[in-house]
């Protein structure tokens, strides 16, 4: 395999002898790359943050996943530059910069899976491994014009990927066909026959978001729900946007200061402005509010459910629009991604599956269209994606 010109600016580290544990497999001689929090057997799991980096030793065994796809003949390149923690959706890290988004290169590449989309978007590896917890490869698909998918949670082994929110941690892929999207998934374990009978784009989404997406987006939705089967409009059984993201925000705050925040504490010193901010506001989160958000998240999970049943796939915009340009502000960065997080939340409270599918242009720049099932049924969603 010849070596990497990172014309992206996409990697941490490319190896100068790439992994490879066999020649045989369903990813056999395919080229991939690692986001910078998993695992790789002598290597030091960055997270994104030189602090981390400096005070941490290398791995001992690769994460389950990374394994997964090397047994199936992978070759591993290298890993990826991420939002500090994962902590981000924009894919602006304080430290290493932006890697480019070469769909929309005045544009962020979108977090916390930046390098990993970036990677694949421009062709330097033919998928990539990334983590989504919010959002962190269905938006960064988004935004450059690739597909990515959030698994059902708990669907893939997330053994030796440093957390952020278990409750909310997945583990989800890039590539540039649906093809081998749904091949990578098989490598992991996911694998189904499509039987969905009906598409459901809830008029709430469509009639709520922005009248320039909902035009562009709307002939590929509807050819899609046209071949999947019946078309179901009603809007969404459950709380509104906003709502929604309040209840993410403050449920996997808490999440993560439980989890990693005795370790989060060593390194304050060392993080970006608004990774700092987030994690003090994660520390703040009280058991009251903690509680109210986790009755929110039952009762979505709960309406999710139901919705879903009887083979229905939601079609919904992956995002709130095109991804904001490198130099917008810090407060257009906030507003842009408590709206995405209204979308985005619906499958992470329900620990649906979503795939964000290439769906339009809008000024200049790609948005994503997504698919989402009920629980379980990723393998069948993969296999939709790529018979479409």
């Amino acid at each position: 395999m010849p070596p990497i010109k990172d014309t992206a600016d996409a990697f941490v580290e490319i190896f100068a002898k790439p992994v490879q544990n066999t020649k045989s497999g369903l990813l056999a001689g395919l080229s991939f790359a690692a986001k910078d929090n998993m695992d790789v057997t002598g290597k030091v799991t960055g997270n994104g943050n030189p602090s981390w980096r400096a005070a941490h030793q290398p791995a001992k065994a690769h994460a389950a996943a990374v394994a997964s796809v090397l047994a199936e003949g992978a070759v591993l390149v290298g890993t990826t530059h991420m939002d500090e923690f994962a902590y981000s959706l924009m894919g602006t890290n304080a430290h290493y910069g932006s890697p480019l988004n070469t769909a929309a290169p005045t544009r962020v590449p979108g977090g916390s899976s930046s390098g990993a989309a970036s990677a694949v978007a421009a062709g330097l590896v033919d998928f990539a491994l990334g983590t989504d917890t919010g959002g962190s490869v269905r938006l960064p698909a988004s935004f450059c014009g690739i597909f990515g998918i959030r698994p059902s949670h708990g669907a893939v082994d997330m053994a030796g990927v440093f957390p952020l929110s278990p409750g909310f941690d997945t583990l989800g892929w890039f590539a540039r066909d649906a093809t081998l999207l749904a091949t990578v998934g098989r490598a992991l374990g996911l694998s189904g026959i499509s039987d969905f009978c009906a598409a459901w784009m809830p008029a709430d989404i469509w009639d709520g978001i922005d009248p320039k997406l909902a035009a562009a987006l709307r002939p590929s939705a509807e050819k899609i729900a046209s071949r999947i089967g019946r078309l179901i409009t009603t809007p969404l059984p459950i709380a509104g946007p906003l709502a929604r993201a309040d209840a993410y925000r403050f449920w996997q705050g808490r999440d993560t200061w439980k989890t990693i925040g005795g370790q989060i504490e060593k390194v304050s010193s060392g993080f970006g402005p608004d990774i700092a901010a987030r994690f003090d506001a994660a520390k703040s989160v009280d058991e009251a509010t903690f509680s109210k958000a986790n009755d929110l998240r039952l009762e979505i999970a709960a309406a999710m459910n139901v919705a879903l049943a009887g083979d229905v796939v939601m079609v919904i915009p992956t995002g709130p629009g095109p991804a904001p340009r490198l130099d917008a502000s810090r407060d257009e960065f906030n507003a842009f991604r408590v709206e995405a997080l209204g979308l985005l939340s619906i499958a992470g409270h329900a620990g649906l599956p979503q795939i964000s599918v290439p769906g339009a242009e809008l000024e200049g720049a790609p948005v994503g269209l997504s698919l989402a099932g009920r629980r379980g049924t990723d393998g069948a969603l993969l296999s939709l994606v790529e018979a479409l």
